[in-house]
């Protein structure tokens, strides 16, 4: 336990743990005995089924290009709504009645982080020729100034933080939550970032859980065809975030209870351990 004393620990929270009240209030418990034991948590939420179900109710209708939303000025509006609104406030609201203190943030505060817009390029198998994929106001990081995040966790607040920033042109942007979390732990020298998923980890050919991977192995399994499909996303955003400064990066199945306790203070852990 001692080895997380005062350290940073970055917890990607989304997917479908969120759905489910009893696991938000078993998660708020994990976050809030974390605290508790020493360590500096920092949570950082998702949140797409939840704009989806608010862009039917308001009749908004999503364009999608290669499986991604494009986000219009009307749709991020609506994201920041959800993100920074209501599920934030909720995240914030069940770690507070856990016993803990959490405070709610999103990019904008405090210069937190700066987005600029990202450019996605897509192949046409046919014609092998290159198009740029407009997906409107959606984001990555381009800086991030993690002082009021220090200031927060020096007054022994837990900082819940929405993927939501603004651009140097003005606009709002919305981030992956695993793109904006992953740059939020390398900007604190976090010594963990866990994505909590639906998932147990990152499984070899014969789906049995692979403990720990270098980078080296994780490039490996991905050129193999071993890791495939939504884990390939996923692991990139691993590796991105080692190569920020993270010390060690997990993937864990975040529907196990005490998920979180289970990888941070047993030997054996609960997912895959991504180290440089």
């Amino acid at each position: 336990m001692l080895r997380y004393n005062e350290k940073v620990v970055v917890v990607k929270y989304g997917g479908h743990a969120m759905g489910d009240a009893d696991l938000g209030q078993a998660f708020a418990r994990d976050i809030t005995l974390l605290r508790l034991a020493g360590v500096l948590p920092v949570v950082v939420h998702g949140g797409g089924p939840q704009i989806g179900s608010m862009l039917d109710r308001l009749g908004i209708r999503s364009e999608f290009k290669n499986g991604l939303r494009v986000t219009d000025k009307a749709t991020v509006e609506v994201v920041e709504m959800v993100l920074a609104g209501a599920i934030n406030k909720e995240v914030v609201h069940l770690i507070n009645t856990a016993g803990g203190k959490a405070i709610g943030l999103c990019g904008k505060d405090g210069n937190l982080v700066t987005a600029e817009k990202l450019h996605r390029t897509i192949r046409d198998p046919n014609s092998a020729i290159e198009e740029v994929l407009d997906l409107g106001f959606v984001g990555e990081p381009s800086a991030v100034n993690p002082t009021v995040l220090q200031l927060v966790m020096k007054e022994e607040l837990i900082p819940v933080v929405a993927p939501v920033a603004p651009g140097r042109d003005g606009e709002t942007y919305n981030i992956n939550a695993d793109t904006f979390a992953g740059a939020i732990a390398g900007s604190l020298d976090a010594k963990r970032l866990l994505f909590l998923t639906d998932v147990p980890g990152v499984l070899d050919a014969d789906g049995k859980l692979i403990k720990e991977l270098t980078v080296g192995q994780a490039r490996d399994l991905i050129a193999n065809g071993t890791i495939s499909g939504g884990m390939i996303p996923k692991v990139e955003t691993c590796i991105e975030a080692l190569e920020r400064g993270v010390e060690g990066v997990v993937i864990l199945n975040g529907k196990v209870p005490h998920a979180v306790l289970l990888e941070l203070f047993t030997d054996q852990g609960a997912g895959t351990l991504l180290r440089p």
